[in-house]
């Protein structure tokens, strides 16, 4: 059976691995993303670098095609990454580069789909019909399967759902320009922000403590910090508006959360935004992943194996 390259491009990492059929990594390696250089070109060098490390594992032999999940959005026909708010580069050409330097097929999946099919093939929805992804790291990402059928869109872009309209009493800048999405608030880029916004609006001089990463914050509540608790119950109040409105939109049987902030911090984010979410439909199964940060590399093994 043949194995394949997976790569995942994330704002802040890039990570690699030969992915069997089955869905084990026999091999993984990763390289922080480039944040500078004279185009998007420096980050698909990043990758190329990575998958001929790679290409020494005796693994390699039998790689039949590579796939990559990255940050969106995509251009699909172009198989570029174009104009992503958590990438350096506007344009980051992907595809064909690729394609010509390893003479291997190359497909390109946004990153939280990619993370949907990891958790369909290997992960917490094996066996699942209606699902939902949501990926809280740097930004917020998610993915939707309904009725089997992976949801794409027009141009492969559809379950944005950090761009989800979740408030408007704080307004806050998202990075894609607009206001009032759930990025602005939850993600690990500006849940740090959302603090500083919230703590002035309540009036609140000192908090006590550093709240300059959500890792701060999140220890903070742990500790007990009334200030920390009571910015959970508000962080709680936006991440229920976003999950409500994935329910309302695709009625899923299951909620796969992942990313650093749910992996590492799932029991309070839970816990704070469960009180919140809207029972119009019946609420689904809530579970963190358990892929240990790897759906999205799986995922764009299996999106490969899919396509080939």
């Amino acid at each position: 059976m043949p194995n394949f390259i997976a790569v995942d491009l994330g704002g802040t990492n890039i990570r690699a691995g030969i992915v069997t059929d089955a869905g084990t990594v026999l091999e993984h390696t990763a390289a922080p993303t480039p944040v500078t250089g004279r185009s998007g070109a420096v980050i698909t060098d990043a990758i190329a670098r990575l998958i001929d490390d790679l290409q020494g594992s005796p693994a390699a032999a039998a790689v039949a095609a590579i796939g990559i999940s990255s940050a969106g959005p995509l251009d699909p026909e172009r198989g570029a990454v174009i104009r992503s708010p958590n990438i350096a580069f506007p344009e980051v050409d992907l595809v064909e580069p690729l394609t010509e330097q390893f003479g291997l097929p190359v497909f390109l999946v946004n990153d939280a789909r990619a993370g949907l099919l990891g958790e369909r093939w290997v992960g917490a929805a094996r066996g699942y019909a209606n699902i939902v992804y949501i990926t809280m790291s740097t930004g917020i990402g998610g993915g939707a399967i309904v009725g089997g059928r992976l949801l794409l869109g027009r141009n492969g872009n559809a379950g944005e759902v950090g761009h989800l309209f979740v408030d408007n009493r704080y307004d806050q800048l998202c990075g894609c320009g607009y206001h009032g999405h759930w990025e602005a608030y939850g993600s690990g880029r500006f849940m740090p922000r959302f603090f500083t916004v919230w703590q002035e609006s309540e009036g609140i001089g000192d908090a006590g403590f550093a709240a300059d990463t959500p890792a701060a914050i999140f220890a903070a509540a742990r500790a007990g910090e009334p200030v920390a608790l009571a910015f959970m119950e508000a962080l709680g109040r936006v991440n229920a508006r976003g999950i409500s409105n994935v329910i309302a939109a695709y009625n899923p049987e299951i909620i796969v959360l992942d990313g650093p902030i749910a992996r590492h911090n799932g029991d309070l984010v839970m816990e704070h935004l469960l009180p919140f979410v809207d029972r119009y439909l019946a609420l689904p199964r809530l579970v963190i992943s358990s892929l240990a940060g790897r759906a999205p590399l799986l995922g764009a093994a299996a999106y490969a194996r899919e396509r080939l």
